[in-house]
């Protein structure tokens, strides 16, 4: 299925069922968030590959995330503050750039990740999250953690991880969720004991 969404590039990885908190002043992303919140409709986020967050045009990645706005805030310094969470990857067809500089993207959703168990020789990521996720405390708000599920262990590490974003970004176009995990556990150089 085709869509055309508005585009947020930015200097990150969205993950499907990850958080997104943005700080939004140029007048076009205002406008954005404004017709998503009005039309509870989401936008895409693609990491970006040419060019800058704020101001002039930016190429992206072809694969992103869908964000949605689940809660927003004045902030101290007066500009609009979001949290949106990640839902579904996307490639994109084409981008068209309106005359307010917004890009709009043409994209087809990628499939799901299917539910799979993780492995017994990675179930020490499972671990390692858990561990994580304890300190890092509310960033996934109320959402049930899922430690049994090979795709949401791998999302969540690949989020947290201090990965150069090119790996992230790799994480992110991965479609299957062991191979991610086993990518993962090489680049924390965990050997099995």
């Amino acid at each position: 299925m085709s869509l055309v969404l508005p585009l947020f590039p930015l200097n990150t990885v969205l993950f499907p069922g990850g958080p997104l908190r943005l700080r939004i002043f140029e007048p076009r992303y205002l406008d954005m968030v404004s017709r998503c919140m009005r039309e509870s409709s989401d936008f895409g986020v693609a990491l970006i590959t040419e060019g800058r967050e704020a101001g002039g045009t930016a190429r992206t990645t072809s694969v992103g995330t869908t964000a949605r706005i689940v809660d927003f805030e004045r902030l101290d310094d007066g500009l609009l503050g979001i949290t949106a969470r990640g839902e579904k990857k996307f490639s994109i067809v084409e981008v068209k750039t309106q005359s307010d500089g917004l890009n709009l993207a043409d994209v087809t959703f990628l499939p799901e990740e299917p539910v799979i168990e993780i492995p017994e020789d990675l179930g020490i990521l499972a671990e390692l999250l858990k561990q994580a996720l304890a300190q890092l405390g509310t960033a996934y708000g109320d959402e049930p953690p899922h430690y049994e599920n090979a795709s949401w262990v791998g999302m969540r590490l690949a989020e947290i991880l201090p990965l150069p974003m090119p790996e992230r970004q790799q994480c992110l176009e991965m479609d299957n969720a062991v191979e991610r995990l086993r990518l993962l556990r090489e680049r924390l150089d965990i050997r099995q004991a």
